[in-house]
């Protein structure tokens, strides 16, 4: 007990135990450090304290010097005292490592309290005395520090995170020889860092394994599988060569465990997109998880210094560059993504290094109107800004504005994107280099609206986005805009839906009417504006996804019964990305949910498939646009791209997420692709290249097949597959009536095609196509919050994932060939060794009594000694051990359980019982100890003769 410890006239209690460890020297004397200040050294055999040290300030940590003679203490004022065992009167010796010497002689300032100290030695120099803490308390936000002493020298050691704990490693496996240490283990609070102590400067270990997948908070996440076999060696070479510089030479020190066996042919590939704008290659092929490559997206903006230097143009107040959705195309490396200030950029995946003297750019005016004006033919106009689309690709004015103007005429931001792209030249590592970047403006003091859907498709050389306000398709290699249309416009005359048009600013008297278009007048810019209610809104709605996305490590919760339809103020839904979420907006806005590039048929008078590109909405529209693509080589660069609607209208009930296409025999059809080849070739090479390479096209037109096709589309609500050219719906599959399907994916597995939905209820499903028959129905995870709703995604061969925390991936298979080869595939955690044997004590050691005691603790805690042992302590009974033990133990746990659950009732009756008898016995026992002193006082006075 405690008060056997301290010090007989001590009357306070010393508060807890910080340490307890034995002497490296004699296993039979105990040191157990007290908060308060005291430490004791306690005989095991006498039972009694040999030794008591005070001091008078509080103890955080206790270490051994190996011979046992000397241990030092660390202390919350930032000290370190080193005491000899046998002088407990004051320490041998106090140290202040962050402390400034005063010149008077006077005690240096406290510091902060030293959390932890370890004391090793070494053979052939100085101990290393290694702590955390103990700064100065000036050092206001400097970052958490490890410091170093050996010798005269003392390096302090920054870590990015705060440090938990840290161990030292030992050549020597021995407590009480010298132990040369060789590295320093440190666990921070989201990372795992090893200092290597041997080599000038303390260089850390290269980390062979990932802990930083949360160095920036994750913001979205796509999963690809059966990727090609030269992706990961690629993308591992180009990423080497992003390492760090300063990095230990040795290898990775720690050892230990097993991988699995490997029984997956096919590689997998994790994409993470991040609040900071980066982006993440990560290898996760079997059970594995290794970076490969790394992307900062952001580097193409210029970044303010401060907050004052900010423009004001930010529709986010913080992580501007936050990635919101990616599209990538493995068979091309072509790469694109949307962020969270409504810019879109393309990468093009290179080997070598290039410099950029200009970065290709271009500026979209999207715009969402709706005039109340008709033409005699009934149709609407199209607002001025936004020109209608036509059979000729002059009619489509690319909508790229340079940023000259600031604001319109009256006052209003205009014209203006929310990020600045450098304008100095910019040097580009082999990978992925920058193609072209994209950017939605300001119009009339709106901000542009972020971008919820994105497609990419390298044989076409187009890429597609969309978002409330209507949709904009750019060709890359030309670096022209074809195609920006209000999502109304998309409909033409064939608008199935009444929208109410929108009034004019209430701070303007309009005159009565807009112009008439047909003298040639330019519309007035000030009644093309919204008005200021919904302008209002539309920032309200920003900024909610906004911050949305930038907090994404939040847990944002939602109600237990979800609806299809969420209110913006009341829930913290968002559509951030194309299918994370319903339909929010029930106003005029229709936002566009999905598109998808293909080689089908357009129109129900279509003999061959031509290439299109399928376009989703909120509402579940589906809608196709017919592309005119020019010859592949140098007409190509040259000739225009003719972008045209083709008036087809499919709908389904709930907003699209995702569409795909079948050939006769049920297989997938994929988009159009090109092969990957280096973009930075010489001229004889490309050359060669057009010569040896065709024209890329979908594997379905090079077979010319002119049969059947099947268009299989998911909504948040139903699925239907409907057979083309006819579009005639063939298999129709209502999903969910009560929640709604949060994300969609048509995948294969096992050698045949299947769709995959994750509901909001936590439900997974899965039917077979095209005939849409359920084949799984499982509840496994209901939503909670926005990450997992963000993140969650299918893939090919029954695999999905999404981040179950900020800083985990959970995968998940619904394959059973996968599920019968898991317990091969997972790894041991642990690779049993033998112990090894005890260093052989010298002659001269034994004989005069030097070297370790070494302690039978049979003699010293065994019933010989101690008695039996309480039966309230539980007792080791050998058994099997290892894993297979533990395996073989587990399985009967349930039905022990079972057994358990069926005696309680008599387990619970026999205690009350004993508690009846134990309140008699206490009775009892009372009575029997009045009688007693009754008796006693009775005879207390009497002589032996008087009896």
């Amino acid at each position: 007990m405690w008060n056997k410890a301290i010090e007989l006239s001590s009357k306070s209690h010393p508060g807890p135990v910080v340490h307890i460890s034995d002497n490296p020297m004699d296993e039979g004397k105990l040191l157990i450090g007290f908060e308060s200040g005291t430490v004791v050294l306690w005989d095991l055999k006498s039972k009694k304290a040999d030794y008591r040290y005070t001091h008078d300030e509080a103890i955080h940590s206790v270490a051994w010097h190996h011979e046992g003679k000397q241990f030092i203490c660390s202390h919350s004022d930032g000290t370190l005292t080193i005491w000899n065992v046998k002088s407990p009167t004051k320490p041998f010796q106090t140290i202040t490592p962050h402390g400034k010497q005063l010149k008077d002689g006077k005690k240096p300032e406290p510091c902060k309290p030293i959390l932890k100290v370890e004391y090793k030695t070494t053979r052939a120099g100085e101990p290393f005395i290694i702590l955390s803490g103990g700064l100065s308390y000036d050092t206001v936000g400097r970052r958490p520090c490890l410091t170093v002493m050996h010798g005269k020298s003392t390096a302090v050691l920054e870590m990015d995170y705060s440090i938990v704990d840290f161990l030292t490693l030992c050549e020597t496996p021995y407590p009480n020889d010298f132990q040369e240490p060789y590295a320093v283990v440190v666990l921070l609070e989201k990372d795992l860092v090893l200092i290597d102590l041997a080599q000038n400067g303390y260089p850390i270990f290269e980390n062979p394994y990932p802990l930083t997948i949360h160095e920036s908070p994750v913001t979205c996440c796509e999963y690809f599988a059966d990727c090609p076999v030269d992706l990961i060696p690629a993308l591992y070479s180009v990423g080497a060569r992003q390492k760090r510089q300063g990095y230990s030479k040795k290898e990775w020190p720690i050892s230990g465990g097993n991988w699995g066996v490997i029984t997956q042919s096919y590689s997998e590939i994790i994409i993470t997109g991040h609040a900071d704008g980066s982006i993440k290659f990560w290898d996760a092929s079997a059970i594995t998880l290794q970076v490969l490559y790394k992307l900062k997206t952001a580097k193409v903006f210029e970044k303010s210094r401060n907050k004052d230097d900010r423009p004001n143009t930010d529709i986010v107040d913080e992580d501007p560059y936050a990635i919101q959705i990616i599209s990538w195309c493995p068979e091309s490396r072509m790469l694109c993504i949307a962020g969270v200030s409504a810019h879109v950029i393309i990468y093009r995946f290179s080997k070598q290094e290039v410099t950029t003297e200009v970065i290709p750019m271009l500026e979209v005016r999207l715009l969402y109107e709706i005039n109340d004006i008709e033409t005699p033919d009934g149709e609407q106009v199209p607002p001025v800004p936004t020109p209608g689309t036509g059979s000729n690709p002059q009619s489509i004015v690319p909508q790229s504005h340079p940023s000259t103007s600031s604001s319109s005429s009256d006052g209003l931001r205009d014209n203006v994107p929310c990020l600045k792209v450098k304008n100095s030249p910019l040097k580009q590592s082999p990978g992925y280099q920058i193609e072209l970047v994209i950017q939605l403006v300001w119009v009339s003091g709106e901000p542009p609206q972020q971008i919820t859907s994105l497609a990419i498709n390298s044989a076409y050389g187009l890429v597609v986005f969309g978002n409330c306000n209507g949709i904009a398709m750019v060709d890359y290699l030309q670096k022209t805009v074809l195609l920006n249309l209000g999502t109304i416009e998309l409909y033409g005359s064939n608008d199935p839906y009444r929208r109410e048009p929108r009034s004019p600013r209430k701070t303007r008297q309009p005159s009565g009417g807009l112009c008439d278009i047909n003298e040639g007048m330019v519309v007035p810019e000030d009644r093309c504006k919204s008005p200021t209610s919904v302008k209002t809104k539309s920032r309200k709605f920003s900024k909610m996804v906004t911050n949305d996305i930038a907090k994404m490590s939040r847990k944002l919760s939602l109600p237990t019964e979800l609806k299809p339809d969420l209110d913006v103020k009341d829930n913290s839904f968002s559509r951030s990305r194309s299918s994370s979420v319903t339909s929010i907006d029930k106003e005029s806005r229709e936002a566009i949910s999905a598109l998808h590039f293909c080689e089908t048929f357009t129109r129900k008078a279509d003999t061959s498939p031509s290439p299109c590109l399928w376009v989703g909405t909120t509402l579940g529209t589906v809608l196709v646009i017919v592309l005119n693509l020019p010859p592949g080589g140098e007409q190509r660069l040259l000739q225009p791209v003719i972008v045209s609607p083709s008036g087809t209208i499919l709908r389904l009930k709930g907003a699209i997420l995702r569409m795909a296409f079948l050939d006769t025999t049920g297989s997938l059809v994929p988009p159009a692709h090109e092969t990957w080849r280096e973009h930075h070739e010489d001229k004889d090479e490309k050359e060669k290249a057009k010569k040896r390479r065709p024209v890329s096209v979908s594997p379905s037109s090079s077979q010319e097949i002119s049969e059947n096709q099947y268009a299989v589309i998911c909504s948040e609500k139903q699925a239907k597959v409907i057979s083309l050219p006819s579009q005639n719906c063939i298999y129709k599959q209502n999903i969910t009536e009560t929640s709604f399907v949060l994300r969609g994916d048509i995948v294969s597995l096992s050698n045949s095609i299947c769709l995959a939905c994750f509901c909001a209820n936590g439900h997974i499903m899965t039917f077979s196509l095209p005939s849409l028959r359920p084949l799984l129905d499982v509840y496994y995870l209901p939503l909670t919050n926005m990450r997992i709703a963000r993140t969650f995604c299918f893939t090919d061969n029954g695999q999905a994932l999404y981040l179950v925390s900020p800083t985990e991936i959970q995968r998940l298979t619904y394959s059973q060939e996968t599920c019968e080869n898991l317990q091969e595939m997972l790894g041991e955690l642990f690779t049993l060794v033998e112990t090894p044997e005890a260093p052989n004590r010298g002659f001269f050691k034994g004989l005069f009594g030097g070297g370790a005691q070494s302690l039978d603790r049979e003699e010293l805690f065994g019933e010989s000694a101690s008695g039996k042992a309480s039966r309230s302590l539980a007792q080791h009974i050998p058994g099997p051990g290892g894993i297979e033990g533990v395996k073989g133990a587990a399985s009967g746990v349930v039905g022990e359980l079972a057994r358990a659950r069926l005696a309680l009732d008599e387990r619970g009756q026999k205690l009350g019982e004993l508690e009846e008898k134990t309140a008699a016995m206490l009775y009892s026992a009372d009575s029997f100890s009045k009688h007693a002193h009754e008796m006693m006082l009775k005879y207390k006075d009497k002589k032996w003769y008087q009896f």
